[in-house]
């Protein structure tokens, strides 16, 4: 079954604030096979958020994880994540287009702080396969 076009522009509500500590930025690292010497955190640590915040995207839409394929992920940053912050993500549905019986799903997650700034907006395409006939 297709995906709903009317979710496009729908906002979910906001993850479960994440706290950015030193200890899960090396569990990170390590887990991606990289270095960390301190300091801010790799470039893609925001992915942490942004995926607590599609699963539960998909979750509120009964979309199941199996059927999904992620296509591209995108970060652009307000200043860097660093150990201290204090995270929420916020998706927003951005587009939604079918192809040969899949649904092409867009998303932005946008980053915030404690405070509320922005910290990082990340947009990633969803490819939510469709059923076999």
């Amino acid at each position: 079954m297709p995906v709903d076009q009317s979710l496009v522009g729908r906002a979910y509500p906001p993850t479960q604030p994440h706290e950015v500590t030193e200890a899960k930025v090396r569990d990170f690292v390590a887990a991606t096979a990289g270095a960390y010497d301190g300091g801010a955190a790799p470039a893609t640590y925001p992915i942490v958020l942004a995926f607590d915040a599609m699963n539960a995207f998909l979750e509120a839409e009964s979309v199941d994880l199996f059927r999904i394929v992620h296509g591209e992920q995108r970060f652009a940053y307000e200043r860097p994540v660093v150990p201290g912050d204090v995270l929420t993500a916020t998706l927003t549905v951005t587009s939604l287009r079918q192809i040969a019986g899949n649904d092409i799903i867009g998303t932005t997650s946008e980053i915030t702080d404690a405070a509320g700034s922005l910290v990082c907006t990340t947009g990633a395409t969803l490819v939510h396969r469709g059923a076999p006939e």
